[in-house]
This record gives structure tokens, sequence and C-alpha cells, in this order.
């Protein structure tokens, strides 16, 4: 079946300013109860208000449940969402929050392990976790933190503070940072087999293009680099240009999904209940398994080695890439 994400009435306990356009949400449930657990890289879905759902990456402490913690960057030629909570939500709204939900898992950490973390602005909302938690068990890591500027680099003062030399700030110019000091991909090293590196980034779309390239390029070792992205990358055309069929397996229907409607559309025109969120295939909410047939995967959640699987696709954005393909709805 599709994900099943816990639904919470919550009320927002704080909003603080954390950076130039950045507010922190603290979040609490209604009723006073604890919050669901997470592990770091979890997001939530939240809905801004009817109709509008956006993902905001939980940035606090996973053993606090009484909490969470959520930051958003304004982005006034964005779809709205962030709009909304800047101007609208302040201590004491309401918020309907879904999850928490995780596809951007940190591989656990051992006092052996190494670890670059990579983000860019607002990217290193799921990072601080993670870096708490690798620090935690006195693992090896190292920040590279990139950003316009240090006014809006949200946590840069305290992770420089806690951490000192192992955040690496990269701005144009600026206090914490050579002038002209920017990051670089090449710079980067995945390790050997003998002793591998992990690393993992979060941010603009050029940044995480960068990462992958460079990944490609110097031969880095199968699950190195680990990205989350806030934007769907860039796709090619579909390789079925056709129709398809999509059998639900458990409602016992097949349906016809033409070239210019997605398998979310068709199966909800249907009558089929299936969470979704974004729409654009980053967020993960509307994973389906897939029992049978050769998926065209166009999302931007799962690895190459799971879209190799061909055991789960994001029918929002993902396509058959044969005339039929068989989910487990």
């Amino acid at each position: 079946m599709s994900a099943v994400l816990t639904e919470i009435d919550a009320v927002v306990t704080e909003a603080t300013q954390v950076a130039e356009d950045v507010v922190l949400l603290e979040l609490r449930a209604a009723d006073g109860s604890s919050l669901p657990p997470w592990q770091p890289g979890a997001h939530l879905d939240v809905v801004v208000q009817p109709g509008v759902e956006r993902q905001y990456s939980l940035c606090g402490d996973p053993a606090d449940l009484s909490r969470y913690h959520v930051a958003v960057l304004r982005e006034p030629d964005g779809r709205g969402g962030s709009e909304h909570l800047h101007t609208h939500v302040a201590a004491g709204a309401s918020l309907r929050i879904r999850g928490p939900l995780n596809h951007f898992a940190l591989v656990p950490p051992t006092a052996a392990s190494r670890y670059v973390f990579v983000a860019g602005g607002i990217g290193i909302t799921p990072l601080v976790p993670m870096i708490r938690a690798v620090e935690a068990v006195g693992a090896s890591w190292m920040l590279e933190y990139a950003g316009r500027s240090l006014e809006r680099m949200p946590f840069v003062d305290e992770l420089v503070r806690e951490f000192g030399e192992r955040v690496r700030v990269h701005v144009p110019s600026g206090p914490g940072a050579a002038p002209g000091s920017r990051f670089d991909a090449s710079t980067l090293s995945a390790g050997t087999a003998d002793a591998p590196v992990t690393v993992y980034a979060c941010g603009p779309a050029r940044m995480l293009a960068a990462l992958e390239q460079e990944a490609a390029a110097s031969g880095w070792p199968a699950g190195a680099l680990h990205l989350e992205r806030f934007e769907a990358r860039e796709v090619t055309e579909p390789v079925r240009q056709e129709a398809f069929e999509v059998e639900l397996e458990i409602t016992g229907v097949t349906l016809t999904v033409p070239p210019d409607r997605s398998i979310l559309e068709v199966v909800e025109e249907a009558g089929v209940l299936v969470l979704s969120s974004c729409r654009e295939g980053t967020c993960g909410t509307c994973e389906t398994p897939v029992v049978s047939g050769e998926v065209d995967h166009r999302d931007s959640v799962l690895t190459p080695d799971e879209q190799e699987s061909n055991e789960v696709m994001m029918i929002c954005v993902s396509r058959a890439a044969c005339p039929r393909l068989v989910l487990e709805l």
C-alpha cells in the first residue's frame, strides 16, 4: 500500500527568526500527547491551508517527542506555502501535520564512521540532527555549509561556535569565511574501500548536480552519496509515449493512464484513496509497491539502486516503461 502517515492536529508554540527570511516553528500536539518518533533526515507534511501542503525537514532533537521543530524559508516566488507561514502563522496558530516520513535516513553511525555533510542555505535543516547524532557517538565528520551571506544561513553561528573548524563556511565574502570562498565539489573525497566516507547533501539543484558529477568522475563507491532535494530534478521525455494500463491488485480494477495524465490523477479519479502531497516527486508520500511491470522512474526521492530494484514507485510522476503495471493498491 502507499504510505500511511500519522495525522496530527498541532499548535505552534514558538515562532523564532533564526536567519534572514527563515523562521523556526516549534510544534506540539494540540492535545498535549507525545508526537510520533522520528530519525535524522525525516520530514513532515504541513497543511499550510486547505489544498496547500508543503514538506519541511525536522531539525530538532529526535529524543524530545514533546515537540517538533521545522525551519521555513520565505520564498516570495514560490508556490505560496512559505509566504503564508511567514505572514499568517504565529505562536498559538493551529496546523495540521502528517508524518514523519524519511527518505533521507542516516546510515547508523559508529565511532569508526566518517561523514561529510554538505548544505546549501536552508538545506542545513535535515543535516543538523545528523551532525548531532554522529557527534554523540564520536564519529569523524565535517560540514561544508554554503550560502549567499551569513545573515541568510540558519544555525551557522551556533554550529561554528559549538564545533569550530569542523564547520567550513562558504560565502562570497564576510566574517567567518575567506573573501571569495565558494564551495567546490571537486575538493571532496568519498575515501577508499578501506576507509569510506559517507556524504549527505541538501541544497540547491546546481549544488547537488555538481556532487553527482564529482561522484561519477571520481568513482565514489556505491552508496557514498546521499541527496535530499527540495526541488524536482530535470527529467527527459517519458520512456513510453503511449497510454498504458495500471492494474490495482487490491482494489480489483484496471485503469488506463493517458500520456497527459499521471497515475495518481487517474487512480484518484477512480475513487481510490492514495496519500499524496508534493505531486512533483520530491516528498515520497505517494510511494506505492510495484507487483509487476517495468517502471519509468521520474522521481527525485529514490536512489539509483532503489529505482533499479523496481519494488516501489512514486505514482505522482513516475510512469510505466511497459504496456501494463500491477500495483499494490
